[in-house]
């Protein structure tokens, strides 16, 4: 086994005590000391770089059925991260090599080598393989293009669109040549950030008055394509703005997943009736065959510029909870990483 001499006598790792009700609190989680781990046959050491803290994080935490399954509690928890391989006891990856897994939360990680993707440093910095190259970036891809049916000529409506996924699926949009593209941020600055930067036509502070008016004005001819971050008052007003065989993907509902109460629904549904209109969910798990051609077609535009992106750094292992509390009050602009 090939291996780094000076590991440290600790790895720090993040635990979940307790599962959160409502928001999540500090003394529901803990950072933990714990030995650093030796490699198996067929695993890698990877002294992780950069993790990854994203809103379906939440969802984990709870004990509820879902698509995945919940975080254990006493345990470290999980999340995408990016790092370099200290130690190797795996054909194929060596010493030196960089790769992107699951195992974040933590500042060392075995990995098995099935479960570590190499990346390159040369051709884009690390962090973006946990943004608008890696998960986030496919997310808006699949959501956009397939799950949504986006066709040229389409206007589309992004809400949370100055975060990861947002402000990338309209500058998709963009550039695949739909005829307007609209966002909603929670801030002034980042409305000007959609609209100077990213390109959309329109931009609005939904935090400045109702959506459903803020969305007519920016849309007067209405929206073909919804892609849904949020959930709640922004679903409503997309179905209220939903023009005839509209489409309406959605993501994520970070408005609602604090509550402890069941949100209500919303209460224009039998628009869709007259409009045709479809609202899908979609997980982007179930889309990776379009890795190759999203990391073709996405990374040519990077590193063209036509297509730019923002992360949000915070450094420390120890910053990990504050940074994913962050994402879900909306602090962030773009994704949110934890730089160790």
């Amino acid at each position: 086994m090939a291996d780094s001499p000076a590991l440290p006598a600790v790895n720090r790792e993040w635990h979940l005590l307790s599962r959160p009700v409502g928001w999540p609190r500090p003394e529901d989680f803990a950072l933990v000391e714990a030995e650093v781990p030796t490699p198996g046959e067929g695993q890698v050491l990877v002294r992780n770089l950069f993790l990854s803290v994203d809103p379906y994080m939440r969802g984990r935490m709870s004990a509820a059925k879902s698509y995945v399954a919940p975080f254990e509690l006493g345990k470290v928890m999980q999340g995408g991260a990016v790092g370099e391989v200290v130690a190797s006891d795996a054909e194929g990856i060596a010493v030196g090599d960089h790769v992107l897994h699951f195992f974040g939360w933590r500042e060392y990680a075995a990995v098995d080598a099935k479960n570590a993707v190499k990346v390159d440093p040369q051709a884009a910095p690390l962090s973006t393989y946990l943004g608008v190259l890696g998960m986030t970036g496919l997310t808006a891809y699949a959501g956009l293009l397939r799950t949504a049916s986006f066709k040229e000529g389409d206007a589309v409506f992004v809400s949370g669109a100055a975060g990861a996924v947002g402000s990338q699926v309209g500058q998709i949009a963009r550039l695949k040549g739909a005829s307007r593209v609209i966002g909603s941020a929670g801030s002034d600055e980042k409305v000007k950030l959609l609209v100077d930067e990213y390109g959309f036509d329109a931009a609005f502070n939904y935090k400045a008055g109702p959506v459903g008016e803020q969305l007519r004005a920016a849309a007067p001819d209405g929206i073909d394509v919804y892609f849904d971050n949020v959930g709640g008052d922004h679903l409503e007003a997309a179905i209220g703005s939903l023009n005839r065989d509209g489409r309406i993907a959605v993501c994520g509902m970070i408005s609602v997943y604090n509550n402890t109460e069941p949100a209500p629904g919303p209460r224009n549904l039998a628009r869709l009736i007259q409009t045709r209109g479809r609202i899908e969910g979609f997980l982007v798990g179930d889309h990776y065959d379009l890795q190759p051609q999203f990391v073709q077609e996405v990374g040519a535009w990077v590193r063209s510029g036509e297509l730019k992106y923002r992360e949000t750094v915070v450094e420390g292992i120890d910053n990990t909870l504050e940074a994913f509390l962050g994402v879900l009050r909306g602090d962030n602009t773009g994704k949110m990483i934890v730089k160790l």
